[in-house]
C-alpha cells in the first residue's frame, strides 16, 4: 500500500489535462467572431477546435474510470509542466491549418513564445496575416499572462480535487499571497482583477482613436500578459503619443503584484505604498527612465518630451518583460543600449504577470550579500535578512541563490549551444536571455526591429525549451525532469 501512494497518478493528471484542452477549445473558438466580421474562411479555427476539444473530451472520458481524486506535489509539477507543451502544440495548429505558419517548428516556437508571453516571433509580415490568426496569438498570450494553471484552479473544485498544489507550481515569483484562505477564491479574485485591468485598457486604446476595436483588444492583451505581440509589423511606433502613455501605464500595471492590485481595489493604499519591493520597482524604473532620457537629449538632440517617452516605453517594456517596441534602443550610445541589456535580467515583481528573475530576489539577493559583510566580522553574530520586517527564513535565501546560479547557467548554456548552430555571440546573448526571461527583443540578430526567423530549427526548439524553463521559474520544470521524481 505504501508503495502504491508513493505512485503518480496518472489519470488525474490526465483528467486535468483534458479538462484544460477543452479550455483552450473554447478560446480558440472566439477567434471565430473576427474571422466572421472580417470574412475570413473559419474552417482553420474551427477545424483546430474541434480537434482541440475532442482530444480534450477523450482524456477526460479515459480517466473517469476509478481515477483517484488526489493531487500532490509531483502531480502539481507534471500537470503544469505538460499544460505548456500540450497547450502550445494544440495552439498550433490554427497556424499550421490556415497555412499562416507552414513549418511545425516554426508554428510550436509561435505559439510557445505566445503562451509563455515572451513575445519573439518568426513571422516577417504580420499584417498580411487573417484577422483571427492575429485575434488567436494575442489570446495565447493572454490565456498564458495569468496562466492557465490558474485559471483552472479557480473552477477546479469541479473536478473534484484540491489546488494548491496546482496553484504554487505555476504562479510567478516566490510565493503568491494568498488573499483568501482558499485558493480556488483567491485565483478567482487574480482573474478578476485581471479581467478588469484589460477592459479598462481596451476602452481607453479604443477611445483614443487610433486603434480601431481589434488592435485594441489584441494589444491590450499582449500589454496586461506582458507578451509584447502586435498586430504591427512596427510594433506601437505607429500610434499616438496617446496610446504609448496608456501601454505604458498598462505594463507597469501588469508587471505588479496582483496581491497589490488587489490592496489598492479594496482602499489599502498603505500596503501597496509600504511594499518594499514595490518601491524599488519604481525606483528602477525613475533611475534608468532619467538616465536614457539625458542620454537621449544628449546623443541626438530630441526634445524632452520625444526623449522621455522613448526611454520611460523601453524601460517600461524591458523591465516587465513586454516587448513592445517605439524606438530601436540598438542605435542608440553603446552605454544606453547596455542600460538596456541590465533591465532584462531584472523583471517585473512576484506575482505579476511578468517574467525574468523578479525584483524580489534580487533585494534578498543585495541584502544577504551585503549582511555578509557584517557576518564576517561578527562571526557569532545571528543577523537575518529582513524584508517588508520580517525575517526570511535561510532556505528562501538559499533558494534564491540556486534560482540565480541555475538562471546564469542556463543563461551560458544557451548561449553556447546558440553559437555552436552558427550565431554570433552577441546575438547569441540576446536571444538566450531575451527567451529565458519571457522578454523578446534582445540584442544582435534578434534586436527591437528584427525576429527570429533566421535561427535554425534546432536554436527554435532551445529557445523554446528557455521559454518554458523561465515561465516556469526554472524548479517546475527541473524538477520534473530530475531522475528522482519519477522513482
Amino acid at each position: 500500500m505504501a508503495h502504491r501512494n508513493k505512485l503518480i497518478n496518472i489519470k488525474m493528471v490526465i483528467k486535468v489535462m483534458g479538462f484544460l484542452l477543452m479550455i483552450e477549445a473554447a478560446f480558440m473558438l472566439t477567434s471565430l467572431v473576427f474571422a466572421f466580421y472580417y470574412h475570413e474562411s473559419p474552417v482553420p479555427i474551427a477545424v483546430s477546435a474541434a480537434i482541440t476539444l475532442v482530444t480534450g473530451v477523450l482524456l477526460w472520458v479515459f480517466s473517469l474510470r476509478k481515477a483517484p481524486k488526489n493531487i500532490g506535489k509531483r502531480e502539481g509539477f507534471l500537470i503544469v509542466t505538460l499544460t505548456w507543451l500540450v497547450s502550445s502544440l494544440f495552439g498550433a495548429l490554427p497556424y499550421l491549418f490556415s497555412g499562416a505558419i507552414p513549418s511545425f517548428t516554426n508554428a510550436f516556437f509561435e505559439t510557445m513564445s505566445g503562451f509563455t508571453t515572451t513575445g519573439a516571433s518568426i513571422l516577417n509580415d504580420i499584417e498580411l496575416l487573417p484577422k483571427y490568426i492575429l485575434f488567436w496569438r494575442s489570446m495565447t498570450h493572454w490565456m498564458g499572462g495569468m496562466g492557465i494553471i490558474v485559471l483552472t484552479v479557480a473552477i477546479l473544485p469541479f473536478l473534484g480535487v484540491g489546488g494548491m498544489q496546482l496553484f504554487v507550481a505555476e504562479m510567478p515569483g516566490i510565493t503568491p499571497d494568498k488573499l483568501h484562505p482558499r485558493v480556488t477564491a483567491t485565483a478567482r479574485r487574480f482573474w478578476g482583477i485581471y479581467v478588469i485591468l484589460t477592459a479598462a485598457e481596451v476602452l481607453l486604446l479604443w477611445l483614443g482613436g487610433s486603434m480601431n476595436f481589434f488592435d485594441a483588444v489584441c494589444h491590450s492583451f499582449a500589454t496586461m500578459a506582458t507578451g509584447g505581440f502586435s498586430t504591427k509589423n512596427n510594433s506601437i511606433v505607429g500610434f499616438t503619443p496617446y496610446d504609448q502613455y496608456v501601454i505604458i501605464v498598462f505594463m507597469l500595471l501588469a508587471g505588479t503584484n496582483f496581491t497589490l492590485h488587489y490592496f489598492s481595489m479594496h482602499g489599502q493604499i498603505r500596503k501597496v505604498i509600504k511594499n518594499e519591493e514595490f518601491r524599488v520597482y519604481l525606483l528602477i524604473v525613475a533611475i534608468f527612465t532619467v538616465g536614457i532620457t539625458l542620454g537621449l537629449m544628449n546623443y541626438n538632440a530630441q526634445s524632452g518630451e520625444p526623449a522621455f517617452r522613448d526611454a520611460l516605453f523601453a524601460v517600461s517594456s524591458i523591465l516587465t518583460t513586454t516587448g513592445f517596441v517605439t524606438a530601436n534602443y540598438l542605435i542608440w550610445p553603446a552605454h544606453l543600449w547596455l542600460m538596456i541589456f541590465g533591465l532584462m535580467f531584472i523583471g517585473g515583481m512576484a506575482g505579476s504577470t511578468g517574467g525574468g528573475v523578479k525584483i524580489i530576489r534580487h533585494i534578498l539577493l543585495f541584502k544577504n550579500s551585503r549582511l555578509e559583510l557584517k557576518r564576517s566580522l561578527h562571526p557569532n553574530a545571528l543577523i537575518p535578512v529582513k524584508y517588508d520586517g520580517r525575517t526570511v527564513s535561510q532556505q528562501i535565501i538559499f533558494n534564491v541563490m540556486a534560482f540565480f546560479l541555475l538562471y546564469l547557467f542556463l543563461f551560458v548554456i544557451g548561449i553556447f549551444l546558440l553559437t555552436l548552430l552558427g550565431l554570433d555571440l552577441q546575438t547569441s546573448m540576446g536571444a538566450s536571455i531575451a527567451s529565458l526571461g519571457n522578454i523578446g527583443p534582445g540584442i544582435g540578430g534578434v534586436g527591437p526591429v528584427e525576429n527570429y526567423a533566421f535561427i535554425p530549427d534546432a536554436g527554435k526548439w532551445i529557445l523554446s525549451f528557455l521559454m518554458l524553463m523561465g515561465r516556469l521559474e526554472l524548479f517546475t520544470v527541473l524538477v520534473v525532469l530530475s531522475p528522482s521524481f519519477w522513482k
